[in-house]
């Protein structure tokens, strides 16, 4: 019998990939990438003229197209696989991506009327101008008293739908009007393929506050929060509501064609990108939990019930495994704050010594960050360059740093950006812990994971676990392409059960980082200050972020 083949399609924050595997072993056979012809709009949109506020975010949904059309041609001619043992494909994108579209599934900002109207672009995940409307969210919340109701996790981030939404209604009601569904990217992606209109649970689950039980919030609440919405999820949000693992439809002829692939192959509902990593990483039992270390990072662990609080969502069921409840939070920069770091503050002698050396600047930081002492530069940070999700759920909180003197080094505040991650991730995990969930270990993936042994020690030192890496390079792609093989079941070639096709299509490296105990016991001191700063700066009732942040809008 011949071997099977499905392609995982990895929609980032700024280019998407595709990875074309074996189901029989996950073997990589061919990857591609394409980054995004427009990136990640900022400062002015695509008109050339039409500046953004601060906190925008947008993208051009043609980007997405462009990464379908290029990288599943390339990954079909790069292997060499007769395509019609391919047997089906799967997405998993950034979230929440919310895209407005017109009765066609057109993005409304491909329209020309709409082209210079921002509101009618994509606005990304990390997109947090709705925060006021957040904040009207969370205030309602808490005047129903549904703060602590598991599907809305504490408090409302900007970057979920209905912030992004209400914002769009408040500033431009003519798009909302003019919009007839707003899509999350990654829903948008498998209705091109296979025309079907319904939507995935891991994005209507975490950033739309569906589950299973109870459908979606009732109009009522919606009604509260502006009449204009009280037939939202009616009228915006139709289709029905998909389950990992299963199949959201087929490819049609039309997309078939344009691609080289075969007509009617399965295609899987999109998840959420760092939530794929956890199938593509080879995690498959409740006491194991997934860290993506990337731009923003995500933590990810099983449960049998349901619980949300603190920025952490976990309220839905078979959203990333199936049967399960998983938990999820994690930090809002990363990569992007050591990117800042290197790219804003590093003097020119390190980067001339990293060239001379033949080092990647981030490489030379860490290996002289590497031989300080924990505690010994006697700084401390609060990783917020891009808000907070836990425990705060602030998107205008900003990052701080205490303890500089005029002798301070570079190292010495990259080591305490580096903790600081670290930190806000162990925060995560005691709330997850606190809440019954029993981590042994933790399979770590992503690019930081692989390239950097000295924040990988620093993580396993301040988390107290052991941190295995994820062995392939493309974790969240495999991911995606691990559940087109469930959707297209055994008997074309795939499986039926997300523990078969993890076992066979995942592997871990060899490399284990274990806690040290002397750096362990010190990290927790340095740990339970970084609670208190943490409380003092992130405390809604001392107002200084907030007042900081009034005079950056000019308000």
């Amino acid at each position: 019998m011949e071997d099977k083949y499905t392609i995982g399609l990895d929609y980032g924050t700024l280019s998407g990939r595709a990875v074309l595997v074996r189901c029989r072993d996950g073997k990589n056979m061919a990857e591609a990438v394409r980054m995004y012809s427009h990136g990640v709009i900022e400062e002015v949109m695509p008109d050339g003229k039409t500046c953004l506020p601060v906190n925008w975010c947008l993208e051009a949904p043609s980007d997405y197209v462009e990464v379908l059309d290029t990288v599943i041609p390339e990954v079909i001619q790069k292997s060499g696989i007769d395509p019609v043992n391919i047997i089906g494909i799967g997405a998993d994108f950034t979230s929440c991506t919310v895209l407005p579209v017109d009765a066609e599934g057109n993005a409304l900002c491909e329209r020309p009327e709409f082209a210079s109207r921002r509101n009618a672009w994509a606005k990304l995940w990390k997109h947090h101008g709705g925060q006021k409307m957040a904040d009207k969210v969370n205030s309602q919340l808490e005047a129903q008293g549904l703060l602590e109701d598991v599907r809305f996790g504490g408090r409302v981030s900007p970057e979920l739908m209905v912030p992004k939404v209400m914002e769009t209604l408040e500033e431009d009601p003519e798009i909302y009007e003019a919009a007839d569904e707003f899509l999350e990217a990654g829903d948008w992606i498998t209705r091109l393929l296979t025309g079907s209109h319904d939507r995935s649970c891991s994005m209507a689950g975490y950033k739309m506050w569906w589950n299973k039980e109870q459908g979606y919030p009732l109009p009522e609440f919606f009604q509260d929060l502006d009449g204009r919405m009280t037939d939202f999820t009616k009228d915006k949000l139709p289709g029905k509501i998909c389950s990992m693992g299963d199949r959201i439809g087929t490819l049609s002829a039309e997309w078939a064609e344009r691609l080289g692939l075969p007509e009617g192959i399965a295609v899987s509902p999109t998840i959420i990108d760092s939530h794929a990593g956890f199938a593509g990483s080879g995690a498959a039992s409740p006491k194991q939990m997934l860290l993506v270390l990337g731009t923003s990072s995500v933590l990810a662990a099983l449960s049998d019930r349901p619980f949300s609080g603190k920025g952490v969502l976990g309220g839905v069921k078979s959203a990333i495994v199936p049967g399960y409840y998983a938990y999820e939070s994690g930090l809002a920069s990363v990569g992007d704050l050591f990117g800042w770091f290197v790219d804003q503050c590093v003097p020119a002698a390190y980067e001339e010594e990293a060239k001379g050396r033949s080092l990647n600047i981030h490489t030379l930081l860490s290996e002289k960050a590497k031989k300080l002492k924990v505690g010994q530069s006697g700084l401390l940070a609060l990783e917020w360059w891009n808000g907070n999700k836990t425990p705060h759920v602030n998107g205008e909180l900003a990052g701080c740093l205490i303890g500089m003197k005029l002798t301070t080094k570079p190292e010495e505040i990259y080591r305490a950006l580096v903790e600081a991650t670290a930190f806000n991730t162990r925060n995560i995990l005691d709330i997850y812990e606190e809440n019954g969930v029993k981590v042994d270990e933790i399979i770590a993936s992503g690019g930081i994971a692989a390239k950097n042994p000295f924040l990988m020690q620093i993580y396993a030192d301040v988390l107290g676990k052991k941190l295995r890496v994820a062995d392939s390079g493309q974790a969240a792609a495999l991911g995606s392409a691990i559940y087109a093989a469930l959707a297209a079941g055994s008997k074309n070639g795939g499986y039926d059960t997300y523990s078969d096709a993890v076992i066979h299509m995942t592997r871990l490296t060899d490399k284990v980082y274990f806690p040290q105990k002397e750096n362990q016991e010190k990290y927790l001191k340095l740990y339970e200050i970084y609670c208190r700063f943490s409380e003092v700066m992130g405390d809604s009732e001392s107002r200084l972020m907030q007042e900081l942040h009034v005079f950056q809008q000019g308000e």
